[in-house]
């Protein structure tokens, strides 16, 4: 049997089974939840029934939900390219902030360009920093088996200080907050609905995801990091280049979610601030993780995430519920899917050794 049957194989008969435990999961911790509210006095129908109207009640709604989804998907599907190749990319949240400040300074810097190509050439400006931060600790790991983890973990607090430097002093507009100036209006992501933080980042997002798919499962430079990931020794032996799948996977990772800090600078925010980022680069860990590492359960979870940030503005104005139980619920989610999911990649690459 070829290595690309057996490969197929094991996602096949894995898919299934990692739905039900997603599903399972998500309901779980919105059961502890419930359990939480009404140990606290409060209703879980409606604190649940006004989260949802939050989330989902109005166009405005729908539109913030949307926007909150963005940037979950490209960290999302930046963790879950790296997965699928066996290595954890830690480092979103640094990339995204250089994607976030190079795409700016691209937009800034070359705003003599007609307006049809200004757009895209900041946006591949913030791509192409991202890969490069995250084929940093992909060629390290590569060359010299140095752990991903610890150098992705150091390289966002490089990554975000670098920028805050950047932005609070040579790079800095006038007034006291650490924010550069104001793009031009060619290099704006247009709004899909008005008067919304919605911007055509959903429609990236969504390409990205395609593209991801395509990627992983259609090529065959995909079906090499998913071969990699799945047991590296064995895809050695079958003439797949170790040394080159893990380079490029984690370029790939870095320019996925480099495109997360692209899309809020360019189509939220109109120019970089110096702290925008709440965690989507910790967040899209959980996204990837719940999602099962497929673009499809990526969108899926990340929608979900982005409903709860949502839905819990609207809880916390209304009830007397804080919003930070969303955050606990997340977190329970989180300890679910993911303890079980590391601790299984953590054998099968201690059994390829």
């Amino acid at each position: 049997m070829k290595l690309k049957d057996i490969i197929g194989g094991i996602s096949r008969s894995e898919s299934v089974k990692d739905i039900y435990i997603s599903l399972f999961s998500i309901l779980l911790a919105l059961i502890i939840g419930a359990l939480l509210i009404f140990l606290i006095g409060s209703s879980p129908l409606q604190a649940f029934t006004v989260m949802l109207d939050g989330a989902f009640g109005s166009i405005s709604n729908i539109a913030n939900t949307l926007s909150k989804t963005i940037p979950l998907i490209f960290t999302g599907l930046a963790v879950a390219v790296a997965f699928r190749c066996g290595l954890f990319n830690i480092g979103a949240e640094g990339q995204l902030y250089l994607g976030a400040f190079f795409s700016v300074l691209t937009a800034l810097k070359f705003s003599f360009l007609p307006a049809f190509l200004l757009l895209p050439v900041a946006i591949l400006g913030g791509i192409i920093s991202g890969m490069i931060w995250g084929g940093i600790p992909g060629f390290f790991k590569a060359q010299f088996g140095t752990h991903e983890v610890v150098v992705t973990v150091m390289m966002n607090y490089i990554g975000i200080n670098i920028t805050s430097y950047l932005v609070n002093y040579p790079f800095k507009a006038e007034g006291w907050v650490a924010q550069t100036d104001i793009i031009p209006n060619a290099a704006n992501l247009p709004k899909l609905i008005p008067k919304t933080q919605l911007s055509a980042g959903l429609i990236v997002a969504i390409i990205a995801a395609l593209a991801v798919y395509f990627l992983l499962w259609k090529t065959d430079f995909g079906y090499e990091i998913r071969a990699v990931g799945e047991n590296p020794t064995t895809a050695e032996s079958g003439g797949i280049n170790i040394k080159k799948n893990i380079s490029l996977a984690m370029a790939i990772s870095g320019g996925l979610a480099a495109l997360a800090g692209v899309t809020q600078s360019l189509g939220v925010y109109e120019r970089f601030i110096d702290g925008f980022s709440p965690g989507y680069g910790f967040t899209g860990i959980a996204v990837a993780v719940l999602g099962r590492n497929h673009p499809l359960g990526v969108i899926l979870t990340a929608l979900l995430f982005g409903a709860l940030e949502t839905g819990a503005l609207k809880m916390d104005r209304v009830t007397e519920i804080s919003n930070d139980l969303v955050i606990v619920i997340q977190g329970l989610v989180i300890l679910f899917v993911a303890a079980p999911e590391i601790i299984r990649s953590i054998l099968k690459r201690r059994e390829s050794q």
